[in-house]
């Protein structure tokens, strides 16, 4: 955001329901492919502004959803330009990937804020009802995967994790995009492997996919230690610019 409002823009940020300071009171809460609240934010925000362009920025969870939501809107996105970070375009591949190596680390770290979370809801809902799984046996869910099937994909209308991810990666929606979409992804990415990465015949004429050797994941900072150069930043304005 400092980057962008150096180079003139104006911006404004999204949390995902429950990602900020207010609690989301909701039994539900919000997933990879949730669209529809982006979809009124942007909507809101032009209806406030009708002669300024937006444009949009997504990173990881974000991404993918920003790229869903440009397939779904097609033409109809009142989106000038959008920037997906590291987007988890597959998600039963990066569920896998994330359940190996070091990237379990990652998914540890994860899991303890997601269960966490999971608990308040607990605590205020009747979630056993709703999931017919007992507040005792969350401390079982060990993995991604397991949480998917057993919260997310249920408390938002999946029948289970598979059916969750097959209907909310973006990969699929990439060739329906009619807004021009720059996609930067590394290969080195610890939640992903190479297959999540698009073909051409994957991708529509507005798609760029920009691919590094190095960058992990959402970081892409050139230099060193002590003097770091953050190429992300500036590679996202130069897109939104030209």
């Amino acid at each position: 955001m400092k980057e962008l409002s150096n180079n003139g823009f104006n911006s404004v940020l999204m949390h995902f329901r429950g990602c900020a300071i207010l609690e989301n009171l909701h039994p539900r809460s919000y997933h990879s492919g949730e669209t529809g609240d982006a979809l009124e934010f942007i909507k809101s925000i032009h209806k406030e502004f009708p002669k300024s362009k937006l444009y949009g920025v997504g990173y990881s969870l974000g991404a993918n959803m920003l790229l869903k939501l440009l397939g779904e809107e097609k033409e109809k996105s009142l989106l000038s330009k959008v920037v997906a970070v590291s987007p988890p375009m597959q998600l039963d591949i990066c569920a896998s990937a994330m359940d190996k190596g070091f990237a379990k680390y990652y998914q540890y770290r994860l899991l303890g804020d997601l269960k966490y979370f999971l608990y308040k809801k607990y605590d205020k809902h009747d979630m056993q009802t709703l999931l017919d799984f007992k507040r005792s046996d969350i401390k079982k869910l060990n993995s991604i995967y397991k949480y998917d099937d057993t919260y997310t994909a249920p408390i938002h209308g999946f029948k289970s994790a598979a059916e969750y991810y097959e209907k909310c990666s973006s990969k699929q929606f990439l060739k329906d995009i009619r807004t021009p979409a720059l996609i930067i992804h590394s290969k080195d990415d610890p939640f992903m492997t190479p297959e999540v990465i698009p073909n051409k015949e994957d991708l529509s004429e507005q798609v760029t996919l920009y691919i590094t050797n190095k960058g992990g994941h959402v970081g892409f900072v050139e230099g060193n230690f002590f003097k770091p150069v953050y190429w992300l930043e500036k590679k996202i304005v130069e897109f939104l610019k030209t």
